[in-house]
């Protein structure tokens, strides 16, 4: 709708994920070599976490553009499942044949004869389970099952999961512990900062053949604000600008575009829910001059706080399992103790 009045070749902020259009931050740029250095080194799990709208799948998709020809990708969307179901997925995904109804060992037995005949074509398998927060432990376990499948010397297949934050949270449950020790590499994406998310914006409307200078500083300054460095935020908020800057006859980007974009959107679609108390405090500080970006640095310092506030207290939580385990650990040798004094009391009872 607005790409002729911007002299543009496409949109330069569509929320499709799509690998052309990866900025290459040094976020991103440490995450590919961390998956690159997993995958080509056959180590294990690979993991990939960072917050929704961080551009994980498109990361996933540039890199699955540079694997080698001679790998089968399969990649499991749907992990609102229960365990059993889980196999059926992956060999619906691979495309292997199997009979409805058959049970889950004959379907575990089918996927290991699948890929022994990879193997021997020389082929690799990698699966990706997209969403991992969602699944079980039981799951989960099933997962780290399949990284049993091996011959003497190599992995038949190799296994990336990728999720939300809470999925480091869920791994580092005692009762997960030998999945957790099969994760050989794992990386957490970030969000960008501000200058980060000025070079964002401004690929991205350079790949389009478009204006970098389209979006001034202070409209960047105040995107980064209210996204936080999320990228599908700041894909959602360009967009919708440039539209309302279509409306009004306007081909350059104006802060009272964003703001009346920001009014009618009424947070629906643009800010996240660990977002909501943010944008109600720039609301707040919105009367405050933008004195060299103020706005941005107050609302990056209450993320922090936020963070690091959510940070003690799972640091607090592990220290008090740990404390509790040792508590246990301690009654219990103590109970021993007490066990062999008195066997010895009462052996030195007999021989008075």
């Amino acid at each position: 709708m607005y790409t002729k009045f911007f002299n543009l070749k496409e949109k330069p902020f569509n929320l499709v994920p799509n690998p052309n259009y990866l900025y290459a931050s040094s976020r991103h740029q440490n995450a590919l070599s961390f998956l690159e250095y997993g995958l080509s080194e056959k180590i294990g799990f690979v993991m990939l976490t960072g917050e929704i709208g961080i551009g994980k799948t498109t990361l996933i998709r540039h890199l699955l553009n540079k694997v080698d020809r001679d790998m089968d990708v399969g990649v499991v969307f749907n992990t609102n499942v229960v365990s059993n179901d889980l196999i059926y997925l992956i060999l619906n995904e691979f495309e292997v044949p199997y009979e409805d109804g058959i049970s889950k060992a004959r379907a575990l037995d089918i996927f290991y004869r699948f890929l022994i005949e990879k193997y021997a074509a020389g082929r690799d398998i990698l699966l990706i389970i997209d969403e991992a927060q969602n699944l079980s432990h039981e799951a989960l376990e099933e997962i780290r099952m399949l990284s049993n499948l091996q011959t003497d010397d190599d992995l038949l297949i190799q296994i990336m999961i990728v999720g939300q934050p809470n999925l480091r949270e869920i791994i580092e449950n005692p009762k997960l512990e030998q999945f957790a020790q099969r994760i050989s590499v794992s990386y957490h994406l970030s969000a960008m900062d501000n200058k980060e998310t000025r070079a964002y914006i401004a690929h991205r409307i350079s790949k389009a053949g478009g204006d970098p200078s389209l979006f001034p500083s202070d409209v960047v300054e105040k995107i980064y604000g209210i996204s936080g460095g999320i990228p599908r935020t700041i894909n959602l908020l360009c967009d919708a600008v440039m539209v309302y800057a279509y409306a009004d006859n306007k081909q350059i980007i104006s802060l009272d575009l964003l703001d009346q974009v920001v009014e009618d959107k009424g947070g629906l679609g643009i800010f996240t829910k660990e977002r909501q108390k943010t944008v109600s405090t720039v609301s707040e500080v919105e009367s405050v001059p933008d004195d060299g970006g103020l706005l941005g640095r107050v609302v990056s310092l209450e993320r922090r706080m936020d963070r690091m506030a959510e940070s003690v207290d799972k640091e607090l939580s592990r220290v008090s399992a740990k404390a509790e385990r040792s508590t246990d650990e301690l009654i219990g040798q103590l109970k021993t103790r007490l066990q062999q004094e008195q066997a010895r009391y009462k052996k030195l009872a007999q021989n008075i």
